[in-house]
């Protein structure tokens, strides 16, 4: 439970202060030891308040205009995700999830260096929405979202809430889907509960220090960590 508590707070502090990449710390914390049947709904269940939480705060940044597309997408990528999760080995679903990370993590960290503002593609858009629901639907991940969203918003307020917009409709619909199909449990409810407060903790934390601190260093920070622990999980599960 510890462990546990330690990644709902290491991964909803960089929540607070990013606006997104809680999942991959707090699966990449938790993957070399636990299923990922129980880190994917578990993270679900702590993300949901965060994502309302930040859409709030930011409501009037939201550009539903960008967002209604990318949910319709990931909706749709959901359900092949989730089958893949329910029947795919978990050793080979932590090798993908790493090079997954890995690759992520290069093309965040490529972004940061060169950060011009690109226009919206509907083909890339079309990609990225599908991806985006498979990974989600598998994992929880938003992050390839996150470097389109990043790359067509205007300023880190957008940024955030356009994709915790997205991110509320997307969670909404896995709840249902996984408790339909019993990935979701009242077990898994229970537990998900006992990690509330690291997560709130975390996430308040994280927002207090995103007006404090630079954000840019911190994010450029996360993303190598990101990349080295992706690394790390490829090689544990070879």
């Amino acid at each position: 439970m510890a462990w546990w508590m330690i990644a709902a707070l290491c991964a909803f502090y960089v929540k607070g202060l990013c606006g997104f990449a809680n999942t991959l710390v707090f699966s990449t914390i938790l993957s070399f030891g636990s299923s990922n049947l129980m880190i994917t709904p578990v993270e679900l269940l702590l993300g949901f308040p965060t994502n309302l939480i930040i859409a709030w705060r930011e409501r009037r940044s939201v550009q539903w205009s960008l967002c209604i597309p990318l949910i319709a997408l990931m909706l749709a990528g959901n359900i092949p995700g989730l089958f893949l999760l329910k029947n795919t080995d978990s050793g080979k679903l932590k090798i993908f999830f790493g090079f997954v990370i890995v690759l992520i993590g290069i093309k965040m960290l490529a972004r940061e260096y060169f950060p011009k503002k690109a226009k919206e593609s509907k083909v890339l858009l079309a990609v990225i929405g599908i991806l985006s629901g498979v990974l989600s639907g598998m994992y929880g991940i938003g992050a390839m979202m996150a470097a389109y969203v990043g790359r067509v918003t205007k300023d880190s307020r957008a940024f955030k809430a356009n994709m915790c917009a997205v991110f509320i409709v997307e969670n909404i619909f896995r709840i249902f889907l996984y408790a339909a199909t019993g990935i979701l449990t009242w077990r898994t409810v229970s537990f998900s509960a006992l990690l509330y407060p690291a997560m709130f903790a975390g996430l308040f934390a994280g927002i207090k220090s995103g007006n404090m601190m630079n954000e840019g260093a911190v994010k450029k920070l996360v993303i190598v960590m990101l990349i080295l622990s992706g690394g790390a999980l490829v090689l544990n599960n070879l």
